[in-house]
């Protein structure tokens, strides 16, 4: 395996007979529903998605993600809902068709490896099927009025899937289907991805589109090696990729900066009219498998000002990676209570960072600033 733990091993979770992670023991009562809230997307077949005994993206991370936001007391305002399977139009806007059916025959003949990091089992071509189309389920009910944003709690994971395979634990890209889906629809779409990883697969995937604007923030040199502040895009596509590359044990103070002297320029100018976020948290100084310094009180000011971008009704949240549970439930917790317009933070946001990370993660945001610029300027000239 390429992943590496320092936490306790994990073991594959399963629900107590009869239980529901959608409708069950944890989370929501419809009888407590406001009209307008957070939809939340979650499915059992997620749970069936198997990549193996130890696995860092187990079962259970849905698990905590439900726990901590029934601990946060967010029953009230949360709108469940089932997502539905992806369609075969759906993901061929993302994916390549031979992909998709060599997939889905692989899970038929009971599963197998994909990468070292990835592995299906007969249960994962529904899940994964079902994680990809949690995005335009969402996207119409959320222009059904039935929330002001969206936040998807799926698995698997999918910000590493390339247009021509599986990567890194993800094998459909969820938030890339969910783009294409606007832009064939006319749509500016703003992905902002805060995963510790780069989201390789979703920046391939609109390299050279013009109607996505791709950001994300994460910790470099790491897997999967990409993410290069000089990756701006290419051809119509060029200054529509924005990257961070932020050194271990980065603090909040820098992502916050990064929000509001690059993104929050960048987003005026491009002019989104939809929000796409990558929420992964392991960007949490208690993950096992990354070495930046955030908190969940770090994940609501983010969410916070990201929620700001674009207007009520048009935010959805992808849970990507996250592997602390406790970790995870919090950071999920804060960042859903953002979405509600309720200030949670389980633990104090950052700043400062370690020797010498400080000064590195500055000169990234100066950089990315100053790009950002250069691009207005020569726009403008």
């Amino acid at each position: 395996m390429l992943y590496a733990t320092r936490s306790a091993r994990l073991t594959p979770f399963r629900p107590p007979r009869g239980e529901s992670l959608s409708t069950g023991r944890p989370l929501i009562r419809a009888s407590t529903l406001r009209a307008m809230g957070v939809l939340f997307g979650a499915h059992d077949a997620y749970l069936l998605h198997d990549p193996g005994a130890g696995h860092p993206e187990s079962p259970r991370r849905l698990r905590a993600v439900a726990e901590g936001i029934a601990a946060a007391g967010f029953a009230e305002g949360v709108v469940p809902f089932e997502p539905r399977r992806a369609t075969d139009v759906e993901l061929d806007r993302v994916h390549h068709p031979r992909y998709v059916a060599a997939l889905a025959r692989l899970c038929s003949a009971g599963g197998g490896r994909l990468d070292p990091d990835t592995a299906v089992v007969a249960a994962s071509e529904e899940a994964a099927r079902r994680a990809a189309g949690a995005g335009p389920d969402a996207i119409a009910r959320l222009r059904a009025g039935e929330a002001d944003a969206a936040f998807l709690a799926l698995r698997p994971p999918g910000h590493h899937a390339r247009p021509s395979g599986a990567m890194g634990f993800c094998l459909f890209n969820n938030v890339a289907v969910a783009a294409a889906a606007l832009v064939a629809e006319g749509e500016r779409v703003l992905i902002l991805d805060w995963d510790a990883h780069h989201g390789n697969g979703t920046q391939e995937a609109f390299y050279e589109e013009p109607e996505v604007l791709f950001f994300s923030l994460h910790q470099y040199p790491y897997y999967p090696g990409t993410g290069a502040l000089d990756e701006v895009g290419a051809g119509a596509g060029e200054g529509r990729t924005i990257n961070l590359p932020f050194p271990a044990g980065t603090s909040g103070d820098a992502y916050r900066a990064a929000f509001d002297e690059v993104l929050a320029p960048a987003a005026e100018q491009f002019a989104p009219t939809w929000l796409l976020v990558s929420a992964g948290f392991d960007a949490h100084r208690a993950d096992p498998l990354t070495d930046l310094g955030l908190t969940s009180g770090d994940f609501a000011d983010l969410a916070a000002r990201a929620a700001r971008l674009v207007p009520p009704g048009r935010r959805l949240f992808f849970l990507e990676g996250g592997y602390d549970l406790e970790a995870l439930g919090r950071s999920a917790a804060a960042t859903l209570g953002a979405l509600l317009g309720v200030d949670y933070r389980p633990e104090p946001p950052t700043a400062g960072g370690p020797e010498g990370g400080p000064t590195l993660a500055a000169q990234a945001v100066a950089r990315a600033a100053g790009q950002l610029h250069e691009r207005s300027e020569r726009r403008r000239s």
